[in-house]
């Protein structure tokens, strides 16, 4: 599971692939590495949206699937411009990807519209043996708005109820639930049907970020982490992915939630600046460490 973590070094000088004459046995079946299906928008600066989801996806060891829910305008500093995609067109990639391939986890992250969201939830309906991960993209970083109220009370009622694992900031909790409180956000999750409701604290005051994991019976871990300086661009969509990633590797719930948010820490410690807004966390920091060490 942990094969984020420094792997081997490659072999230096090594032949390039197209130079290799492989033998017959390369080219039998292997068994393939956990599938992970992401619904999501499309990011152009690859910080967040599908491209976070599927580098985050990748870099923990699965393959990533995508259907794509929205187009989006943006750069480093916000969102210009989103466009949902037709649902009837996210239920044909969907279905055509769902009949396919075997998947070991569904991540969720903006849909776009009502429509959008319906179609998802018939499909989760459809394939509740597989584990959800929701990432309730309300806003930007720099608060653009992504959802409408519409979207929100459909997330609520149609998604929430299907979801292993909600992950929300402190922001979208309270909108989501409806509540003043954290914890009270997360046991109005619950009780609306999510097994496990994962708040982060990025929003909140204090030189630590604590993150906090509820299901039915309250608080089932606490989690702080040393804040960084800076804001960055995706740090919700790569958690919620690594949640994905690590239950698609076989880890329960709050082993899943403290790898996922092991591997978050790092990559928003290695993250770059990109352009000339928010920082763009560095999913491939272990691999940049391995060749600075050659």
């Amino acid at each position: 599971m942990r094969s984020w973590k420094r792997p081997g070094n490659a072999a230096k000088n090594a032949t390039p692939y197209a130079a290799v004459e492989w033998p017959a046995e390369y080219y039998r079946m292997s068994s393939p590495p956990p599938i992970v299906l992401t619904f999501a928008g499309s990011d152009p600066t690859g910080g967040a949206g599908l491209q976070a989801d599927l580098l985050t996806l990748a870099s923990m060891g699965c393959h990533p699937l995508s259907v794509v829910t929205a187009l989006t305008v943006q750069d480093t500093h916000g969102v210009a411009a989103l466009d949902a995609v037709d649902a009837a067109r996210v239920r044909m990639q969907a279905e055509r990807l769902l009949a396919d391939t075997r998947v070991d986890a569904i991540k969720l992250g903006l849909l776009g519209s009502v429509a959008n969201v319906q179609v998802v939830a018939a499909l989760l309906a459809e394939h509740a043996e597989v584990p959800v991960v929701l990432d309730p993209v309300l806003a930007s970083g720099r608060g653009d708005v992504l959802a409408s109220d519409e979207v929100i009370a459909a997330l609520r009622e149609l998604i929430v109820p299907q979801s292993t694992v909600v992950t929300p900031n402190s922001i979208e909790a309270r909108r989501l639930a409806n509540a003043s409180s954290l914890a009270q956000s997360a046991q109005r999750l619950v009780e609306r049907g999510a097994e496990y409701v994962l708040v982060t604290g990025t929003h909140e005051p204090g030189s630590e970020v604590l993150n906090t994991l509820y299901d039915r019976g309250g608080v089932v871990r606490e989690d702080r982490w040393p804040r960084l300086p800076g804001s960055y661009h995706g740090s919700g969509c790569t958690l919620a992915s690594a949640v994905a990633a690590a239950l698609a590797n076989g880890l329960g719930v709050p082993e899943a939630v403290r790898d996922a948010q092991e591997f978050t820490w790092q990559t928003l410690s290695s993250g770059f600046r990109a352009g000339t807004g928010q920082l763009i966390p560095d999913r491939f920091f272990w691999a940049r460490e391995t060749l600075a060490g050659k």
